[in-house]
């Protein structure tokens, strides 16, 4: 198992569990401890997870975009929902969009009025969300699980069939030279299905993730129409972003 695929299956259990010890993570993926603490001490120099005496604990539990199993998270629910009143101006009536999965699209879901459209999502949260709106179209592409995501080939090769108008993607972090990131790869395919399909690729982003890279980039700046944030986004820092050609909201 190659290093990078260790430390997403390590974000994979710390996501559940919210801490982990080096033994368990040295018997699940099947190295020596020594190796597991090498892995560590690497996430935590980019600040995905925090050294405790024997293990690990997650640096920040709600950062990575996927939910946890019970409920969706709550955290900074006032930035979420400024940029999901952003968002919404950007939504007709008629329009085919995709919501990808994670909190702040959970929040745009939630806001959406029960009016005719087609919304395609690969997020459970979303798909209970826009169940009861009768007059929404509800495509979802289907694959395996992970947490409150589906992913997987066919899904991803269902998406690249579709005519997307607008795709509002979520991301762990995005940088400018980095890009957008996520902290597993069992998501990558997917997000690229919607961004290559798409007409318009709208990021949703909170302030809290600018400057931010997380294990795996999905997508470069140049790959993104527009960036939709929260009203606390340093001036300056949206200049960085706005300088690259990217329309900053």
């Amino acid at each position: 198992m190659s290093s990078i695929r260790r430390y997403e299956k390590i974000m994979e259990v710390l996501l559940t569990n919210k801490e982990v010890t080096v033994a368990e993570l040295s018997d699940r993926l099947g190295v020596t401890g020594k190796t597991i603490r090498e892995d560590l001490t690497r996430l935590e120099e980019q600040g995905l997870i925090i050294r405790v005496h024997g293990g690990a604990v997650l640096a920040q539990g709600d950062q990575f975009g996927i939910l946890p199993a019970k409920e969706p998270l709550v955290k900074h629910a006032e930035e979420k929902a400024d940029i999901a009143r952003k968002a919404l101006a950007h939504i007709q009536e008629g329009d085919i969009i995709a919501l990808d999965g994670g909190s702040t699209t959970l929040e745009i879901a939630r806001r959406l009025d029960n009016r005719p459209m087609t919304v395609i999502t690969n997020d459970v949260y979303i798909i209970s969300e826009l169940a009861a709106k009768d007059h929404i179209r509800l495509v979802v592409p289907g694959g395996y699980r992970v947490r409150n995501m589906l992913a997987g080939p066919e899904a991803t090769a269902y998406v690249k069939q579709l005519n997307i108008q607008k795709a509002f993607i979520s991301a762990t972090g995005i940088h400018p030279e980095h890009g957008l990131s996520i902290y597993t790869g069992d998501l990558i395919e997917f997000k690229r299905a919607l961004i290559d399909t798409a007409r318009e690729v709208i990021a949703v982003i909170n302030h809290h993730k600018f400057g931010q890279t997380a294990l795996r980039t999905f997508a470069s700046l140049n790959e993104i129409t527009r960036i939709i944030t929260d009203g606390a986004l340093p001036a300056e820092i949206g200049r960085t972003y706005s300088d690259a050609g990217i329309i900053v909201e």
